[in-house]
């Protein structure tokens, strides 16, 4: 069982959703990147999404879009990331870290280096939003070879039959993105994603996170009612780009904590 599997399943067995905070690697800076995952952890994380830098990130927002830029002329590049990551395991074992990124530093590597590399420093799945399925049948296998599971996002404009196809190749959970656009967008549309996932459900029995305008303990709430995993990223890397120094852990770990918090409410109350 992947680690991955392996908190899905203590969570579901606790009546707990997954909270899934995404943050890039290397900003503000490269010494403040596996102290900032710890304190992730302490605040109630489930699973880490790292973000791995990109000079043209087009699913992001400005927000995720300027933390790139400043990791890349902080130097990080997908051998750093490894290397945090690899860092970050010295001291946890057990929180499962996802990379989310872009095909290009996958294919400089290569995809059987890529993946004996990324499972060689803990890594335990991967997201690259620009490749299809349908189009990746190499690299998924080199990621399954690893121990890696496949991450892959849907879609409100998701049509039917593609759900079906995209979640035979997935594995660990599915990402679901809640609204039509970058991230960061902030017009969340519940009703949406409430009517939506029961159809992806019923193609694959993975756990299914939501991100993608989730914002605060509200929203993260909301979402924690219809979905296994909530993830928030452009609203902590907003923390990050506010204030770029040590001083941004402590604040991404109370807002952090609160949504846990919030996300545990939730989970009393389906109880109840």
């Amino acid at each position: 069982m992947s680690r991955i599997q392996s908190v899905f399943t203590e969570l579901a067995a606790q009546g707990k959703k997954a909270l899934i905070p995404f943050v890039t690697a290397g900003d503000p800076s490269p010494a403040l990147t596996v102290p900032l995952m710890h304190r992730l952890v302490d605040a109630g994380a489930s699973i880490i999404e790292l973000g791995v830098p990109f000079s043209d990130p087009m699913a992001d927002g400005p927000v995720i879009q300027k933390a790139s830029e400043r990791a890349l002329a902080n130097g990080v590049g997908m051998r750093e990331v490894l290397g945090f990551v690899r860092e970050f395991r010295k001291t946890n074992n057990h929180t499962p870290v996802v990379l989310m990124g872009y095909l290009n530093p996958v294919e400089r590597m290569g995809y059987s280096a890529f993946a004996a590399a990324a499972a060689d420093a803990g890594v335990d799945g991967v997201l690259t939003v620009d490749a299809p399925p349908e189009e990746g049948e190499a690299l998924w296998t080199a990621f399954k070879q690893a121990g890696l599971d496949p991450i892959f996002l849907l879609a409100p404009t998701t049509p039917q039959e593609r759900v079906e196809n995209v979640t035979r190749y997935a594995s660990g959970f599915i990402y679901y993105v809640s609204l039509k656009g970058v991230t960061g967008a902030k017009h969340l549309d519940l009703s949406g994603v409430a009517s939506k996932l029961p159809e992806i459900r019923q193609k694959s029995g993975l756990p299914v996170g939501v991100g993608f305008g989730i914002r605060d303990a509200e929203t993260a709430a909301a979402v924690g009612r219809i979905a296994d995993a909530v993830v928030i990223g452009s609203r902590i890397v907003q923390e990050i780009e506010a204030n770029p120094t040590e001083g941004a852990i402590e604040s991404i770990y109370q807002l952090l904590h609160g949504i846990r918090q919030a996300l545990d409410a939730v989970s009393n109350e389906e109880k109840a």
